[in-house]
């Protein structure tokens, strides 16, 4: 009695304590990070669904961890937000879960969270934002705030007129409408089986995103009776397609990162070496920026990542038998697929670029437990490459000296970024992809080496390894080179070498000292002490696994 005169307290009527299906609706709506300030009115609409399917619904909101504001980086409140989720799940009586996302940060991070309670659960993103429009062309979030700034550092473009194509890239609701992170993982989302088919690609103000939100309200009702959780969807082939389809999609390298977090709480061995291993094979087919020339408003109109999953099928490179949140397999899910726009979305037999050109993982002695370059951003004849290092402590100390015209740097140069790992920031920001020094942009340079422990956003581009392992925090081989040695980058061998013979390299491992950490409590403290390295996710190892929905136990 006491219970339901609380909730009665909001208005409900009595009828609705009569054993229906309680539906939580997680959601990350926040002004505080635009991709997801519209996700209230997404909520609406699966009330909706869970309403008419027989459900009780209940919206709770959840923190947000949007990459535009949140300093240092969002990734540092990646794990916060996912542990958050989980928790709230397992505190409350709810009998299935929806989860609205927007931004890049919030969707893996809930899929960590209903992969460890695995209560019956379904994903909602917020969708991409249309098309920005600047001067007759078509201009990407994130892609083009890159171009903008290298046309001003050569004087090619005004401040006046950076200031008015930054409203040109954000002329709606939702996330950026590149093939950046946010999108890549809206796109995997709907690929591990976790949202509705069609959903990921309808822009944020289309009615269409709002139908498919009621009918996730409607299909969680369903599930909950099914008992269809999500430790049967997210199986081993899942992930395998998953990652699959990040290669057909010319998706973000932070993708790998994030599946492999979400991976370890499903309990599903994922390595490192499977993204490359399972990538080679697969052709880049969607023609999307950073790496081409469209945007998700084109895709979602040329068939959306159906299409995409159903040449992949057709071409053997999937597991069509998965199960999917609609109770049916992938294959049932895409059959009835068809392509709009070969263009966008091209075939198999004819890919935008192919197969093997996608992210590759690298070893070597400055890399020994992996790295990863997104080759499809690269430019080709970087990626056998060799030059001397410019090394930099951190991203900032780059920055203070990138527009110096009196650099000591030439178009060979590897500039070396480090610092910017999981525990070394903290947080692992997307500061790898730094701009090129002016002097070389000025001199018409277009892209350079660049290497670092830390992210790029899934919206840069150029030739620049990333998430190198160990970090550099950590004693790892970034943090014993020196300006002046040698490094050579080979992608098509797989390897990264720091032209540094072995001898040399134990001397200056001895001498290295661990920087000390200013963190001594709070929540940074928790984070640097117990993330693990991007080669696990960056989760926190006390987090991985499963630990179910049944709280520990019943107070009353």
């Amino acid at each position: 009695m006491v219970y339901r005169s609380w909730m009665r307290s909001q208005g409900f009527g009595a009828e609705v304590f009569d054993g229906r299906p309680v539906i939580g609706i997680a959601t990350s709506a926040s002004e505080l990070a635009p991709c997801n300030a519209h996700l209230g009115r997404v909520a609406e609409a699966v009330k909706r669904g869970v309403w008419q399917a027989g459900g009780f619904p209940l919206e709770f909101p959840t923190m947000a961890t949007g990459e535009t504001l949140m300093r240092p980086t969002a990734m540092l409140y990646r794990n916060l937000m996912a542990m958050e989720v989980e928790e709230l799940i397992r505190a409350n009586p709810l009998d299935g879960v929806v989860l609205l996302s927007g931004c890049d940060k919030t969707t893996p991070a809930m899929l960590m969270a209903a992969a460890s309670v695995d209560l019956p659960a379904i994903m909602v993103t917020g969708g991409p934002k249309l098309n920005g429009k600047y001067r007759g062309i078509d201009v990407g979030s994130g892609t083009h705030v890159w171009k903008f700034e290298e046309e001003l550092k050569a004087g090619r473009m005004t401040q006046e007129e950076c200031f008015f194509a930054e409203g040109c890239m954000a002329r709606s609701d939702g996330h950026c409408m590149t093939m950046g992170t946010a999108s890549t993982m809206a796109c995997l989302a709907e690929a591990l089986g976790m949202q509705l088919p069609g959903s990921a690609a309808w822009p944020a103000v289309d009615t269409r995103r709002f139908e498919t939100a009621q009918e996730a309200g409607k299909r969680i009702v369903a599930m909950v009776n099914e008992d269809l959780r999500p430790s049967r969807i997210l199986t081993r082939d899942a992930f395998e397609n998953a990652i699959r389809v990040n290669a057909a999609i010319g998706g973000s390298t932070n993708a790998i990162i994030h599946l492999l977090a979400i991976a370890g709480r499903a309990g599903v061995e994922l390595r490192l070496d499977d993204f490359d291993r399972l990538a080679r094979a697969v052709p880049t087919l969607v023609d999307l920026m950073p790496s081409g020339r469209f945007l998700m408003e084109d895709f979602c109109y040329a068939g959306g990542l159906e299409v995409v999953m159903k040449r992949l099928i057709d071409a053997d490179l999937l597991h069509a038998g998965s199960i999917t949140v609609t109770g049916k397999s992938v294959a049932d899910n895409v059959g009835g697929a068809e392509c709009w726009n070969n263009e966008v979305i091209t075939k198999v037999e004819e890919p935008f670029q192919p197969a093997g050109t996608g992210t590759a993982v690298l070893r070597g002695n400055l890399c020994p437990d992996g790295a990863v370059i997104k080759q499809s951003a690269a430019s080709e004849h970087l990626l056998t490459h060799r030059g001397r290092a410019l090394v930099f402590d951190t991203a900032e100390d780059y920055h203070a000296v990138c527009d110096d015209p009196d650099l000591d740097v030439d178009a060979d140069t590897v500039l070396v970024i480090r610092g910017a790992g999981p525990k070394g920031y903290p947080g692992m920001p997307e500061v790898s992809n730094v701009p090129l020094p002016t002097k070389m942009i000025k001199a018409g340079v277009t892209d350079m080496v660049r290497i670092c422990d830390g992210r790029m956003s899934g919206t840069g581009y150029g030739t620049v390894v990333l998430h190198v392992t160990p970090e550099s925090a950590l004693g790892g081989p970034l943090a014993l080179v020196r300006t002046g040695d040698e490094i050579t980058l080979d992608v098509p061998s797989r390897t990264l070498t720091l032209e540094v013979d072995d001898d040399e390299l134990d001397r200056r491992r001895a001498e290295w000292k661990a920087p000390e950490s200013p963190y001594r409590s709070g929540y940074t403290w928790l984070y640097t002490e117990h993330v693990l390295q991007a080669d696990q996710g960056a989760d926190f190892d006390f987090l991985r696994g499963q630990r179910g929905h049944a709280v520990p136990r019943d107070s009353h």
